[in-house]
């Protein structure tokens, strides 16, 4: 007797079609109705046979750092067919930078679960995650991490760099500083006009070492993409090339069973580590890897971090912490340059999506060649990783502060503090020529920590008091509970833990108090007796902030802190299999 064509396998070995069959009491139903509605598009039992791709796209018109996914999607399509594989794209939310209220980090957990049940509700034998503004691609690698199929990332790429008056800009931090030139009075409104409309050259992502193409990079070290995966810009042919190329892999990755578990172990987290160190990535970059981690059952140790700091230096020059942007640092050779330089403190043998190890793929990269944008590792441009952790009695969970973008003069500094209780007081004061701050004060805003926000905004980046800015002042020291755009620079330390809004040191923090930063012993400290600090905490009790309803309300149940990722505490694997590095 014939086999029907809808009997299905057993769940463990199902695959295409039979995958994850949609639950009607009958298991042959269940294929036979889908088969039957998926024919309904024109497919084949020829092509329904084929492994199954699944593309999460993440096109908006709202995101034109994904402006080229159209481009992208044509070119995955072709590369899994190539291959013998059939794909099926699918949208997922697409959260962008500057377009996602409160903040879009706010939105990064709630993207993850998006992309984690898509891929667990639809049949897929491995899929492929595009994604490239900030937080979107951490939220897809965080969801993929949670599902456990073959997965493969796709950077969208970065935006080609502009030009203002015959010198090169490109976003963002030529963004912060011709605003910052604007606040200080040194050019005026037309001029302002003038070079906003050549910030963003074209689609992609911002053109600097932001958390956009920190991830790219830490995507790749992680060996989440193709080789040369990180570093072409999103309107050239070779991001294209890469795209096929992805699409082609992801359906060998699903013939092989190569899980993403294979690929997201103890050692390349390390390695995403060190590249994150080395190229003066963004402070975002350790939240985000952090939250990964957790979905693996892997702490990330930030101590440990900061002792590779030490001996990890800052080799590529790139905006915010040297001058070159990205298109620069593809032309130099991308990543395949950078870890050639960064070999002997890699784990060579960490697997890659290729099915070979990092080490084999440096090696199949071929001899480097001239370039000025990596520098060799006896010649940095910082003497040590871009990110140091401090630690104190004003953040016993842990600070963080990008060295490599910060004022030398200001990292062993003493002053007085500057509070704004949290963001609408700063936007009420921080202009106010009466405002009682000098250039030797510390500003400090409180509240804008994961839950204080909530979603814990890029608003670490405080504005320099306009009276000070109009002086002449370029930096101050500032602290917060809050995040900073990579693309940022100054004299900052951020992700105080724990966040004031839940009662941490920093909630009780007085105009006038002195503060101690010292970079060099990886502390800050408030020059407040403890048991001061004791009475004002029984004076000014803080209640946690909370919500009625919606996505608010799951938030700020569920969300952890700056040094567990910022996750949700139920996402987070069930089991903590130990810390990394080891």
């Amino acid at each position: 007797m014939a086999t029907s064509a809808f009997e299905s396998d057993d769940d463990a070995d199902a695959s295409g079609m039979r995958r994850g069959l949609t639950s009607y009491g009958d298991a042959g139903f269940s294929l036979f109705l889908r088969k039957a509605f998926i024919k309904g598009a024109g497919y084949t039992d020829a092509a329904l046979d084929r492994p199954v791709v699944g593309i999460a796209s993440t096109g908006s018109a709202y995101n034109p750092c994904h402006g080229n996914v159209p481009q992208l999607m044509e070119a995955l399509r072709r590369g899994v067919m190539l291959a013998g594989g059939l794909p099926m794209d699918f949208p997922t939310i697409s959260v962008h930078e500057s377009f996602s209220a409160p903040t879009s980090m706010y939105l990064r957990n709630l993207m993850s679960m998006d992309t984690e049940e898509m891929v667990r509700a639809q049949p897929m034998d491995a899929v492929v995650l595009i994604g490239g503004c900030d937080k979107t691609v951490p939220a897809q690698l965080m969801g993929a991490a949670s599902a456990g199929i073959p997965s493969i990332q796709l950077i969208t790429g970065s935006m080609l760099t502009g030009s203002h008056r015959g010198e090169r800009v490109g976003a963002c931090t030529d963004c912060r500083r011709y605003w910052a030139k604007y606040r200080a009075g040194d050019i005026d409104a037309d001029e302002i006009a003038d070079v906003n409309d050549q910030l963003v050259a074209s689609v992609g992502t911002c053109s600097v070492m932001g958390t956009a193409s920190t991830m790219a990079c830490i995507a790749e070290a992680l060996g989440m993409t193709m080789p040369g995966g990180a570093s072409p810009p999103a309107v050239t042919a070779d991001r294209i090339r890469i795209a096929e190329q992805t699409g082609a892999q992801a359906v060998q990755m699903a013939r092989d069973g190569l899980t993403i578990d294979k690929v997201l172990t103890p050692a390349a987290f390390e390695n995403a580590m060190r590249v994150l160190l080395a190229i003066g990535g963004s402070t975002n970059g350790i939240v985000h890897l952090t939250a990964i981690a957790g979905r693996m059952g892997l702490d990330i140790d930030l101590d440990a971090l900061d002792r590779m700091g030490r001996e990890t230096p800052v080799l590529l020059d790139l905006k915010p912490s040297g001058q070159h942007y990205m298109e620069d640092f593809h032309k130099a050779g991308g990543m395949a340059t950078l870890l050639r330089e960064l070999k002997p403190l890699l784990k060579l043998d960490a697997m890659t999506v290729t099915g070979r190890t990092l080490g084999e793929e440096i090696d199949r990269a071929g001899p480097g060649f001239a370039q000025d944008v990596v520098r060799p590792i006896a010649d940095p441009i910082y003497p040590q990783g871009g990110i140091a952790v401090l630690r104190g009695n004003l953040a016993p969970g842990g600070a963080i502060i990008k060295q490599s973008a910060a004022d030398a003069g200001l990292m062993e500094h003493e002053g007085r503090a500057v509070v704004f209780e949290n963001v609408e007081d700063l936007a009420l004061r921080i202009d106010r020529d009466d405002l009682d701050v000098t250039r030797d004060d510390i500003l400090v805003l409180k509240n804008i920590g994961p839950k204080g926000a909530p979603g814990m905004p890029e608003a670490g980046y405080i504005p320099i008091p306009r009276k000070l800015a109009r002086a002449g002042v370029k930096d101050i020291v500032r602290i917060s509970d809050g995040r900073m755009s990579g693309t940022a620079f100054g004299t900052i330390v951020l992700h105080v833990t724990p966040e004031s809004a839940i009662g941490g040191p920093l909630a009780h923090v007085r105009n006038g108090d002195r503060i101690r930063l010292s970079v060099a012993k990886r502390e800050i400290t408030l020059r407040v007796p403890d048991g001061e600090l004791a009475r004002r905490a029984a004076e000014s009790p803080v209640a946690e902030p909370t919500a009625e309803r919606g996505y608010r309300k799951l938030f700020l149940q569920s969300v952890t802190q700056a040094d567990r990722g910022v996750d949700f505490d139920f996402l987070r694997a069930p089991k903590t299999l130990g810390k990394v590095p080891r």
